[in-house]
């Protein structure tokens, strides 16, 4: 049960950096059709990051689009593994907040020492590869839950 929280969180992170790559990576653990769908999501939205014209995260329809994801995935983790699902939501939604600013707070800084298309791909590993310790080693999924 602990883990299920401690993967809310992480991938409310993940969420916070990317987020579409959270939910992705849950539901492609799963297997079926959403998880292939959302995966798709989450390629386009890491190529829209890498454009100069991409909206910053903290504007509110990107942190909003992060908050739901990081709640969602929070909800769905702690669902599957008998955790409170409203533990897991706000989990989620802190972790979206904190990857968010935070990502924002070292991707700037990132910017300034490596290049903005430096950034955006180590941002993109952080997140891909957070999200797959999460669902494969700390909460892994159950499946035919």
């Amino acid at each position: 049960m602990l883990s299920a929280l401690i993967g809310a969180l992480l991938l409310g992170i993940v969420a916070g950096l990317r987020s579409m790559t959270a939910p992705a990576a849950l539901y492609l653990a799963r297997g079926g059709l959403a998880g292939y769908i959302l995966g798709i999501l989450a390629i386009i939205e890491l190529l829209g990051d890498l454009s100069p014209k991409a909206p910053p995260r903290t504007f509110p329809p990107g942190l909003i689009a992060r908050i739901v994801s990081g709640a969602f995935v929070g909800w769905m983790i702690c669902a599957w593994h008998a955790a409170s699902p409203f533990g897991g939501a706000l989990l989620g939604l802190i972790g979206a907040l904190a990857g968010a600013y935070g990502g924002k707070a070292v991707r700037l800084w990132m910017i300034e020492r490596l290049g903005a298309i430096a950034a955006a791909l180590a941002e993109d590993a952080v997140a891909i590869a957070l999200a797959a310790c999460v669902v494969l080693f700390i909460t892994p999924v159950r499946f035919g839950v």
